[in-house]
C-alpha cells in the first residue's frame, strides 16, 4: 500500500482482478472473498460508488488490521463479514453480479476454496451474467485439478488474460445461458491473441480509466 494513496492499486494482479469491469462495468453487488491488506475494497469503494461491497473474512486478526491499511468502516455500500467464505456463500444464492476470490493461508489456496462444491456455490452466488475471478498461483501443485473444476462448474464459461499477473493466474468465469453481454465480451476477449506486455498495458488503462473516467454502459473493448 502507498501511504501518500492508499486506495492506489499497488500489485500487477489486483490490476488484473479489476478486469472483471470488461464483463459487469457497473455491479450493483460485489462478493469478495478475503480482505488481506484490502487493496481491492478500497478500490471498489471509492471507483465504484453504484456498488454494495460485501468482504468474507476468515481470520479476525486480519479484520483487526482495517483501520491500519486505511479501510473505510462499515457502512450502507460496506460490509466486512467474520466468516468461513465456503460455509457462508450458499447464503448469497443469485444476490451478487461480481464475485472475487483471493483467499490464501499460509500454505496457499485452501482446499475449502478449491473444491467442486465450492465452486458451484459460487456460480449459485451469482446473477444471471455475473463474472467469478479466481487468483490461482500457477505453481499450486493442484493447479490443474482446480482449474478443471472451475471449467466444470461455469460449463467452460472460462477465460484469462495471458501474461498479466506473473505466477498469480486471473480467470474470469461468466455465469447464466447466452446471449449476455459478459459472454460476448468473454468470447472477444478468449479469441485475442496478444502479447503478456501488451495484456499488462491493458491492465493499467482499465485501473486508469476507473480512477479519471469510470465506465460507461458499453464496457471497454477487446
Amino acid at each position: 500500500m502507498k501511504l501518500s494513496h492508499p486506495d492506489d492499486l499497488v500489485l500487477a494482479y489486483c490490476r488484473a482482478m479489476m478486469c472483471f469491469t470488461l464483463f459487469q462495468p457497473r455491479p450493483a453487488h460485489i462478493v469478495m472473498v478475503g480482505l488481506g491488506g484490502g487493496s481491492l475494497v478500497k478500490f471498489c469503494y471509492r471507483y465504484l460508488p453504484q456498488a454494495r461491497i460485501t468482504v468474507l473474512e476468515v481470520r479476525a486478526d486480519v479484520i483487526a488490521l482495517r483501520r491500519q491499511f486505511a479501510i473505510p468502516p462499515d457502512d450502507a455500500r460496506l460490509t466486512i463479514v467474520h466468516a468461513d467464505a465456503a460455509a457462508y456463500l450458499p447464503r448469497l444464492r443469485a444476490s451478487a453480479d461480481v464475485l472475487l476470490v483471493d483467499g490464501f493461508d499460509e500454505q496457499g489456496l485452501p482446499a475449502a476454496l478449491s473444491s467442486a462444491a465450492f465452486y458451484a456455490d459460487c456460480r449459485r452466488a451469482l446473477r444471471p451474467g455475473g463474472v467469478m475471478v479466481a487468483n490461482i498461483f500457477s505453481y499450486d501443485p493442484s493447479y490443474g485439478l482446480t482449474l478443471r473444476r472451475l471449467r466444470h462448474a461455469f460449463g467452460g464459461k472460462l477465460c484469462t488474460l495471458r501474461g498479466v499477473a506473473g505466477n498469480n493466474r486471473i480467470w474470469f468465469a461468466v455465469h447464466g445461458p447466452p446471449p449476455s453481454p459478459a459472454l460476448a465480451m468473454q468470447r472477444r476477449l478468449a479469441g485475442r491473441i496478444a502479447l503478456p506486455g501488451l495484456n499488462r498495458l491493458w491492465a493499467h488503462w482499465i485501473v486508469w480509466r476507473l480512477q479519471h473516467r469510470q465506465f460507461d454502459s458499453g464496457g471497454g473493448s477487446a
